[in-house]
């Protein structure tokens, strides 16, 4: 196990309304993506699956940052703004730009924190779910429930991408 359960400071349900549930569900899986990068090294984060793939756990935290990024601040709130880590010349700059620097980690996990509060505040701000934000696609507008359910299914799926890295890294499995 990673932590004692304990110690664990995901709820894993019990949620109270809409609003609460959508929120606490998508708390912990950032809590759990933190829990499997958690006390690795600037090395191991950046360490690459496989090849040819550049998947990395540094490498999820950046998309992630990203994600966040795109989804709260462009989408719902309407802010245009410089993607993290990524460019015209580099689509991939999330993990391309993943290296075992522990600058690079100590950015990727400031930038993270700051869009994932930027997110729950606009979450707890928001005078309902069916506010809507204009996707930059030129998408449907998307209610904010929605991209809360998107948000938790894109955790969800890299946090499965996230335990098997982090088995391969050290042998750490589940939880």
């Amino acid at each position: 196990m990673f932590v004692h359960p304990d110690e664990d400071t995901r709820t894993d349900g019990g949620f109270k309304g809409e609003r609460a549930v959508l929120a606490g569900y998508l708390r912990d899986q950032r809590l759990t993506l933190e829990l499997k990068c958690s006390g690795l090294d600037a090395e191991a984060l950046a360490r690459r699956s496989v090849e040819p793939s550049n998947l990395s756990l540094l490498g999820l935290v950046r998309h992630l940052a990203g994600v966040e990024q795109y989804w709260f601040r462009q989408v719902m709130a309407g802010q245009e703004v410089r993607r993290h880590y990524r460019s015209e010349e580099d689509r991939a700059g999330e993990f391309t730009g993943a290296v075992a620097d522990p600058e690079v980690v100590a950015d990727a996990w400031a930038t993270w924190r700051a869009e994932v509060a930027f997110a729950e505040q606009l979450v707890a701000d928001a005078p309902d779910l069916d506010v809507t934000g204009e996707s930059t696609h030129g998408d449907k507008p998307m209610e904010l429930r929605e991209v809360l359910i998107h948000m938790i299914e894109e955790y969800a799926r890299h946090n499965g991408h996230a335990d098997f890295l982090r088995e391969r890294i050290d042998g750490r499995v589940g939880q």
